[in-house]
């Protein structure tokens, strides 16, 4: 079991980072990086548009030192500002910017279309089978009749 777990989660790393390239080369083109796009995304579905820096980090998968980076960048860009939290003053939230709302709306459309483009791209080859699994295990089953 041990080479087929080999296998799959090789499989799975070419993948990623097949995607991961395609989306990072579409994204520029809307003057964004993968993580930025993704803590936009983030912050414009957050209860309030805004979220604490280490909540930030941990949804993106980044160290602290990572994310006050990134953050500096799209504060920088004007997408996002610092505030304070009320309840405690140590702590820190990034809030998402009207122009922040507008670069993820108008990135989304490229984002998603350009995922599908690689999915699909990378089901005709060698890691067919991975996407099948992949798009297989995240398809919800359609409701039994009847049912509600």
């Amino acid at each position: 079991m041990a080479m087929i777990d080999d296998e799959l989660w090789n499989g799975l790393v070419r993948l990623h980072a097949r995607v991961e390239h395609e989306l990072a080369a579409a994204l520029q083109h809307h003057g964004l990086g993968l993580s930025e796009y993704r803590a936009l995304c983030h912050l414009s579905s957050a209860a309030g548009g805004e979220l604490r820096m280490q909540e930030l980090a941990d949804l993106l998968g980044l160290n602290q030192s990572s994310v006050t980076r990134l953050v500096g960048r799209l504060e920088a860009a004007g997408l996002t500002r610092r505030d304070m939290c009320a309840d405690d003053r140590r702590g820190v939230y990034t809030v998402i910017t009207d122009e922040g709302r507008e670069r993820k709306a108008s990135a989304a459309p490229v984002y998603e279309h350009t995922l599908t483009t690689a999915l699909d791209q990378a089901a005709t080859d060698d890691l067919a089978a991975l996407v099948a699994a992949l798009r297989t295990a995240t398809t919800p089953e359609p409701a039994a009749a009847g049912h509600r």
